[in-house]
């Protein structure tokens, strides 16, 4: 009966030790980089037309890649958790693109810029994470 309970103990020992190790030091580690990634080149109106046209065959072809993209900035504001997020124009009256940039990204509103970042889905507007600017510049009137 001890010897079970041993093997029990070493069990969760390994198990706790394996999920401590994986949560804190493997994923900081080998963690996915969107400078590093070869992104697929796409305009922002042409993204939400194939997600409102067709949103299983749009995930398919975009969700989990790197998506990059170049647009008018509608608005630039901070989340909940104090991220810079961008909503991209897109033509569309009721879907944008929705962008998170990674920390210290800063932008002027009426800029056209290229993003490019993890196509994480469609909610109302295509969601792109972890993204960066790869060409600010200011728009033209």
């Amino acid at each position: 009966m001890k010897r079970l309970i041993f093997i029990g103990l070493g069990l969760i020992a390994v198990c706790a030790t394996s999920t401590w190790y994986y949560i804190f030091q493997y994923s900081k580690t080998h963690h996915r980089s969107v400078e590093s990634e070869r992104a697929v080149v796409v305009t922002a109106a042409h993204l939400v037309k194939e997600y409102e046209a067709n949103e299983k065959v749009a995930n398919a072809k975009y969700l989990n890649k790197v998506v990059q993209l170049k647009g008018i900035i509608l608005s630039h504001k901070k989340d909940q958790s104090g991220n810079n997020t961008l909503t991209i124009k897109s033509g569309d009256a009721f879907s944008n693109v929705f962008c998170t940039l990674k920390p210290g990204i800063t932008l002027g509103r009426d800029s056209i810029v290229e993003v490019k970042g993890f196509c994480t889905g469609f909610l109302s507007d295509v969601v792109l994470s972890e993204a960066i600017v790869i060409y600010p510049q200011r728009a033209s009137k």
